[in-house]
């Protein structure tokens, strides 16, 4: 039945086929950059315009409803579940009856949470939750794309509300400067945290809501301005968004502090060519274009089957698929999300009555529940082989901080365990936290015997305060604050750790999967970048590491210098797993050991000699891992790896038999 007059329901703006144009230039911007990363490197930036876009449009309804016969909160709900749930629910449910076929347990039971997650439009704060340095790689989780879903579904939760309370309150004088509050705050903890809390600062909604609010403000302008008004400056604006936007795309790149300030390019070029509105030519005759607003008009199903389709292509692949694989991808996803738009999508949002809206929930409820029975293991995938669930449960055998307790040092986190005199500072990156299980069952087995530990740890932050990674800009700080604790008198011995292959290891080969690429790092002396990779940054480190024990050694201090593991693909615990994602697969026993490579074993030599001829004392791993010739432990006698990853050791092996840190974490005997 239709409304009764009066009673409240939802207005709806006019359709503009140009803002499906502008869709299309954020949907292709976003499948450009996850397809072909290198040439559309800021592609990216394609979410934020479709946060402008929604922004507007929702809050055009909003404003539209509370002006005249009010806002009906259930109309609202049951339009968004017919937009958002008939293309989404395929998607899902595909995803997952894939996953079932090729992921192996854990990485199945990962997907189990994320189904849950996207169901509950909570994926978001689960990805936050998990990101860290050894999360599972973002290319290989197949519903990572549902979190800016996710956002925008609490957007929706979250401003109505907002914007109701302001107007009954205010009335309608008062929705600018509220949305501006909101909006400004919501700007400030983005810049505010982008380099210190990058990944709760993409996350997390609250410093997303201002570039949803940029619409939402713009929607209100745009509803103030009389019909047939004419846009002032409407050609100008629109080239300059779409300049804007370019620029964007031409500058901003995955290793940029984002969203920061750089967020400002895509939702100013968004809002400015919404602005600008249909009479202007670029809108009317490109971004109104037919081929423009037929990919517009599938531009939502087909941002959902597009990630999908690429991340499994990497997950049966191994890495980084192929270009034709890509390829393929790209136009099974375009093929989909017409096939999705035109017989499921359509049918839905025009049928009546509420039937439709029943069953898209229920479906959803079903989808969430099948998450949680394969999250909590009660439904296997099809490879649950128990010999290649060992090899994969290598990849979660990491106890650190483990017991610890965390505390501040000058605002720095930091973890600390023991009670002895002697208190022991551990600088360096995850190469350092690895040995964290040794410290902690001598605590559980001896602890009489432990000093003060306090582990100064950060994934991919190596002790040199110079060598430095756009990646992670708060490292260089967090490196010299920490020195500065190292020479301050409550420190008696300083271990510098690192992944030290990881960032010299600059032949021509690439670096060994989830370690740093030395590609990223350089060394900034004066301002001046001297990069690893094509540069001479290496001599400047290793004389920067050498500075910084000769320094420490002049203050009195202690100085261990722990030297490298082998780091190699062969040490990759899933490199015994052999057969097809697509066929069998099985675990293969191979050699126990792997031969270190030749420029590994320089770097440790080099390092021996650093902290020999500057008064460290050395901890050499590689003299219990390998033998004189270079054979280094991969498995034990059993064939269980142990190693964690291709460049980190299991804490079940650390914790028996990495005693060659004993001597700098115990007392003296």
């Amino acid at each position: 039945m239709p409304p009764h007059p009066e009673a409240p329901h939802l207005l709806h703006p006019k359709y503009r086929p140009d803002i499906d144009g502008l869709r299309a230039i954020a949907v292709v911007s976003v499948l450009g950059f996850h397809a072909f990363p290198a040439e559309v490197r800021g592609g990216f930036i394609g979410v934020d315009i479709f946060f402008v876009i929604s922004g507007f449009l929702i809050s055009t309804i909003i404003f539209g409803s509370l002006g005249g016969a009010g806002f009906s909160y259930r109309e609202f709900y049951e339009r968004r579940i017919r937009r958002i749930f008939p293309a989404l629910l395929p998607v899902m449910a595909a995803t997952f009856a894939f996953g079932w076929y090729v992921l192996l347990s854990d990485e199945f039971r990962q997907l189990g949470k994320h189904l849950m997650a996207s169901a509950g439009f909570v994926q978001n704060l689960v990805l936050w939750g998990e990101a860290g340095y050894f999360d599972t790689a973002a290319e290989a989780k197949p519903l990572l794309h549902l979190w800016s879903l996710a956002v925008e579904e609490q957007f929706y939760i979250f401003w109505p509300v907002l914007l109701g309370l302001v107007w009954r309150w205010k009335g309608p004088r008062g929705l600018v400067f509220w949305m501006s509050v909101a909006a400004g705050l919501s700007f400030l903890l983005n810049v505010a945290g982008v380099h210190r809390h990058a990944d709760a600062t993409f996350y997390s909604p609250l410093s997303r809501i201002w570039e949803l609010a940029a619409g939402a403000l713009l929607a209100h302008a745009h509803l103030r301005r009389l019909p047939g008004t004419r846009v002032s400056g409407a050609g100008l604006r629109s080239l300059a968004g779409l300049v804007f936007i370019g620029l964007g795309l031409a500058m901003i790149q995955k290793g940029k502090a984002f969203p920061g300030w750089w967020a400002l390019l895509p939702i100013l070029g968004a809002c400015l060519c919404i602005s600008a509105g249909m009479g202007a030519w670029l809108n009317r005759h490109l971004l109104g274009s037919k081929p423009m607003v037929w990919i517009g008009l599938i531009s939502y199903p087909l941002y959902l089957w597009h990630w999908p389709l690429l991340a499994y292509a990497r997950v049966v692949e191994g890495g980084t698929p192929h270009l034709a694989t890509r390829v393929v991808a790209v136009a099974a996803a375009v093929a989909l999300a017409w096939l999705t738009y035109r017989f499921i999508e359509q049918p839905i949002r025009k049928s009546k009555g509420t039937a439709a809206i029943r069953w898209l929930v229920i479906g959803m409820l079903v989808l969430a529940t099948v998450g949680a029975i394969a999250f909590s293991r009660l439904l296997p995938p099809r490879n649950s082989d128990p010999a290649l669930q060992a090899i994969i449960s290598a990849g979660t055998d990491w106890d650190y901080p483990g017991s610890m307790k965390e505390i501040a040092v000058d605002g720095q986190p930091v973890y600390r365990i023991g009670e002895g005199k002697g208190n022991v500072l551990l600088l360096g990156d995850s190469h350092v936290e690895q040995y964290g299980p040794r410290a902690l069952e001598i605590a559980r087995t001896e602890p009489g015997r432990l000093q003060s530990l306090y582990f100064a740890t950060r994934g991919a932050c190596p002790p040199i305060p110079n060598l430095v990674e756009d990646r992670d800009p708060g490292c260089p700080e967090r490196v010299q604050t920490l020195l500065k604790f190292a020479m301050s008198p409550q420190i008696d011995t300083v271990v510098l750790g690192g992944c030290w292959a990881c960032y010299f290891d600059v032949g021509p080969q690439p670096p060994p999967p989830d370690v740093p690429a030395p590609d990223h790092y350089y060394v900034r002396e004066g301002g001046t970048r001297h990069m690893l990779r094509g540069g001479d940054g290496v001599d400047r480190a290793f004389d920067a590491l050498a500075a910084n024990i000769r320094t420490l050694k002049a203050a009195g201090k202690k100085v261990f210098l722990v030297l490298n593991i082998p780091v190699d693909g062969e040490f990759e615990p899933k490199a015994l797993i052999s057969g097809s994602r697509l066929g069998h697969m099985s675990a293969a026993r191979k050699s126990p050991t792997a031969q270190v490579t030749p420029s590994q074993q320089a770097i440790h030599d080099r390092l021996k000699r650093v902290a020999e001829e500057n008064g460290a004392i050395v901890i050499d791993p590689m003299a219990t891992l390998c033998t004189p010739q270079g054979q280094c432990t991969r498995t034990d006698a059993d064939g269980v790896t142990i190693y964690k990853d291709a460049s980190h050791v299991r804490a079940r092996w650390v914790k028996q038999f990495a005693t060659f840190l004993d001597p700098a974490i115990t007392q003296p005997k």
